[in-house]
């Protein structure tokens, strides 16, 4: 049966700020306190989207998470009506307030790992919602995430949902980020590839800068979950290295699509025994597996992370090559786009670059990649998922309009302390609920 790649991009949430919460991710701590502007980070995303769409690439929407989180505030001990909890916060815990207050749902490859059914002993497809305990202000993501995949993935005839896994160190999971598939064509069976950071018991190599946040434990809980072969599973780990020097997820040093994996030099350990293992297992469902290894020498890890030449998305085209997916800030490093020009008039699988302006979430840490999370569907399952979610003209417009209404141009940490814009997230979550007919999917709405 044919399948589809769909693309369900996180649309970027009322609260977007910078903050620089996330330790290990460079652009994120480096622009902090910056003055964001959420109406043109949400324009920007959505502009992607469309774009896209327009290529003849299917194309979904997730929803941003209800910010500032105030259940979380009253379980942290702060009372009194809405506005008081926030005023509380604001004068007594502030960092706290910032955290809950995190737009940082918007990168959903960190928003679940998903196996489509050709992988998949039951032939359904699998989705575990991580559980991103690294971080305080995204571990409080897993509730309103899951609610919203299993309201666009309602059928259980078709998908499986799983709960996060247990929120504790040893079972540090932050998703798709950390995995690739590697297939013939999507609908065939194929080999999916967990990149993790350390493994927690047994030792081994680890980071010492920067913590590794996917654990090897996490990664074979997940694939047991979902119910894959161990003949079609690969579990590889990230270079410590890299992660020292900001690459804090593999999808900031690798990306995959189809049999090919475009990854730098340096991303994995022990990547000669790791490749081997892939191409055995992936040489017996009927494809040939296509590194491309980027130098050190053409582009420094360094220029990698600051340009996220790697958090890019590689997609399949109408004629079966490949279209890679850029920031502009890929476009604007001499070496890179040299590099990124060098491979796309090299004949290889990769031939086309698209470069898009996405500065709004580059200045938080977060690329292409990093806005969507790819779920792999057959004709079957995507009649089965919820139509209102997939990106047309109609949505695109609707979507553009109600961002125009809803969301503010500028926004720094101070503004967090404005009761007035937890009023403003309920009022335009409650209308995009109905624009995308997702339900009560929020804790206001219940």
């Amino acid at each position: 049966m044919s399948a589809y790649e769909v693309n369900f991009d996180g649309l970027v949430g009322l609260t977007h700020n910078y903050a620089g919460l996330s330790f290990g991710n460079v652009a994120s701590t480096s622009n902090k306190s910056l003055a964001a502007n959420p109406k043109l980070a949400a324009l920007q995303g959505l502009m992607k989207m469309k774009a896209l769409t327009d290529m003849g690439l299917k194309q979904g929407v997730l929803p941003p998470q209800e910010r500032p989180c105030v259940s979380t505030l009253r379980q942290l001990g702060f009372s009194g009506t809405d506005a008081q909890v926030i005023t509380q916060a604001a004068r007594q815990a502030p960092e706290i307030l910032s955290a809950v207050s995190s737009a940082s749902s918007m990168w959903v490859a960190n928003a679940a790992t998903v196996s489509p059914s050709a992988d998949t002993q039951d032939r359904r497809v699998h989705f575990t919602v991580a559980n991103l305990n690294n971080k305080f202000h995204r571990a409080i993501e897993e509730e309103t995430t899951g609610n919203a995949l299993r309201s666009i993935f309602a059928d259980p005839k078709h998908f499986a949902h799983h709960a996060a896994l247990p929120q504790q160190a040893v079972m540090g999971d932050e998703g798709a980020a950390n995995h690739n598939r590697l297939c013939r064509s999507y609908g065939d069976a194929g080999v999916e590839v967990f990149v993790y950071g350390r493994q927690a018991y047994g030792g081994g190599a680890e980071p010492q800068r920067y913590p590794a946040r996917q654990t090897r434990e996490a990664s074979e809980a997940i694939a047991r979950l979902h119910q894959l072969n161990p003949e079609q599973t690969v579990f590889v780990q990230q270079n410590p290295a890299v992660i020292d020097q900001g690459v804090f997820h593999n999808d900031v040093i690798s990306v995959s699509n189809g049999p090919v994996l475009f990854y730098h030099q340096e991303a994995f350990l022990n990547t000669s025994a790791a490749f081997a293992e892939i191409s055995r297992k992936l040489s017996a469902t009927g494809c040939e597996f296509v590194p491309i290894e980027v130098p050190g020498s053409q582009v420094s890890v360094a220029d990698a992370v600051n340009t996220y030449l790697f958090n890019s998305q590689l997609l399949t085209k109408a004629d079966g090559k490949m279209l890679i997916v850029v920031p502009q800030e890929a476009r604007e490093h001499n070496g890179v786009w040299d590099y990124l020009s060098a491979l796309t008039q090299s004949g290889g699988p990769i031939d086309e670059v698209q470069v898009f302006n996405l500065r709004e979430s580059m200045r938080n840490g977060g690329g292409p990649a990093c806005l969507r999370l790819r779920v792999v569907l057959n004709e079957a399952e995507l009649q089965a998922a919820n139509s209102h979610v997939l990106m047309n003209d109609h949505v695109y417009q609707t979507l553009t309009s109600w961002v125009e209404k809803h969301y503010r141009d500028r926004l720094s940490e101070s503004d967090l302390a404005d009761p007035q814009l937890l009023t403003e997230n309920w009022t335009a979550l409650d209308e995009l609920t109905q624009i995308l007919h997702l339900g009560s999917i929020y804790p206001f709405q219940r």
